[in-house]
């Protein structure tokens, strides 16, 4: 089966590496500073937990279904977090698809989530967050031209739904007794998208908010 390419994505202050076993001391750290942060939010504890991590994150990656990454806080020069292009879906692309539209199967994703994100206590409250979202959401949107990213949280996470709402995204509703919390609850969670059509949208009100040269 064909995947796509994996990529490292470079912004402003943050770079967004393939997930590998060679940073895993590092995640620990990262996870390590302060798991109080972590109340709506499962994050591997220690070594062995986060080997374990890394393991599922390349499994899945080597399926095609998942693009993990190590976040690298370049204002640092540390690894602070993790953070995935994952739920590839890959649709058949002949008509009545749109001219241009992608679509063939394994050529490239045609709709995916973003998930699995997590970042140090040091890292939080930061542009880290904010500029990953923006890379990822470039890297599908312009490069694959998907035509959904779905992204979700806790519906207890308000901080989290904060984060997302201010991207742009639409609530598309919460799904009841949706998955396992990460505070070992019964977790209802609350589902976002962006449309293909709403990505230019949401792309000048990122530059605005990141500080970019606004799009041509």
């Amino acid at each position: 089966m064909l995947m796509p390419a994996f990529v490292t994505l470079s912004g402003r202050s943050v770079r967004l590496e393939p997930l590998s076993f060679a940073v895993i001391d590092d995640l620990v750290a990262a996870a390590s500073e302060d798991r109080s942060t972590y109340a709506f939010t499962r994050v591997p504890a220690g070594r062995e937990e986060m080997t374990s991590y890394v393991e599922a994150a390349l499994a899945e990656q080597a399926e095609g279904r998942s693009m993990p990454f190590a976040i690298r806080w370049l204002h640092t020069d540390r690894i602070v977090g993790s953070t995935r292009l994952m739920h590839l879906e890959y649709w058949q692309g002949p008509l009545p698809w749109p001219p241009g539209a992608r679509g063939v199967v394994g050529e490239v994703p045609s709709v995916a989530d973003i998930g699995y994100t997590w970042l140090a206590a040091s890292a939080q409250g930061t542009s880290v967050n904010r500029e990953s979202k923006y890379l990822l959401l470039s890297l599908a949107f312009d490069t694959w031209q998907v035509h959904r990213i779905t992204i979700k949280a806790d519906v207890r996470n308000h901080r989290s739904r904060a984060a997302i709402e201010a991207l742009g995204a639409h609530l598309d509703g919460v799904r009841r007794a949706d998955s396992r919390g990460a505070d070992d609850t019964v977790r209802d969670t609350a589902y976002y998208s962006i449309l293909s059509h709403e990505w230019p949208a949401v792309r000048e009100r990122m530059h605005a908010r990141l500080g970019y040269a606004q799009a041509a």
